[in-house]
Parts: structure tokens; C-alpha cells; sequence
């Protein structure tokens, strides 16, 4: 249990930090910017599952099942945060006060560990 919490905190960690340098590589983001910090999340926390994997004891080799299901949650989270508010106009004041990279972060970091 222990080292799942180590994994998770130190797949925010990285991800947050590392996310932005890599994001500023890739050219004519606009306003699917979002969407393309969905995709780097998710292949940071694998990236970051896939070594700890080897480090931690109670973890165990990620699958790339684990990938594409980090993917596709971190996608959802960045459709619903970019889109709800407008087919939806009250969503705004119902969704947390976080900054827009933190929904997809999340998002990849739920659907790495459901996969799990």
C-alpha cells in the first residue's frame, strides 16, 4: 500500500513538473492545447509506472492496456473540462477551483491506477 502512495506522489510529481518542458517541443498547439497536455500526462505516468516498477516492491510492470486506459481517461477529463461548460452553462461553478492542466493530470493518474 505504502508503495503505491510513493508511485502516485511521485507521478504527480514528475508529471506536473516535467509535462511543460515537453509540451513546448511540439509545434501549432492552439486550442487543443489541453488535449495534447492529456497525452503527455498519461505517457509521463506510465513512463514514471514503468520505472518504479522495478524500484518498488508491490508494484507491478505496467501494461500498455495501463497506457491507453491512462490516455483515454486523461482525454475524457480534458474533453469535460474544455467542453461541458458550453452545453452545460452552470458546470463552471460546480467544477473544482484547480488550474485547467490539473483535470487531465488527474485523469491520467485515475486511469493509470484502474488499471492497475
Amino acid at each position: 500500500m505504502l508503495s503505491r502512495l510513493v508511485l502516485l506522489a511521485v507521478q504527480l510529481i514528475v508529471a506536473w513538473i516535467a509535462a511543460p518542458y515537453v509540451v513546448r517541443y511540439i509545434p501549432g498547439m492552439g486550442r487543443l492545447e489541453i488535449f495534447v497536455y492529456a497525452g503527455v500526462f498519461a505517457v509521463l505516468v506510465w513512463i514514471v509506472g514503468l520505472v518504479l516498477s522495478q524500484v518498488l516492491r508491490d508494484t507491478g510492470i505496467p501494461s500498455s492496456g495501463t497506457l491507453v486506459s491512462a490516455l483515454v481517461v486523461a482525454l475524457i477529463a480534458a474533453a469535460i473540462y474544455a467542453w461541458l461548460p458550453m452545453f452545460v452553462p452552470d458546470a463552471k461553478r460546480f467544477m473544482l477551483n484547480l488550474p485547467e492542466k490539473a483535470y487531465p493530470l488527474i485523469g491520467a493518474l485515475i486511469g493509470y491506477h484502474i488499471r492497475r
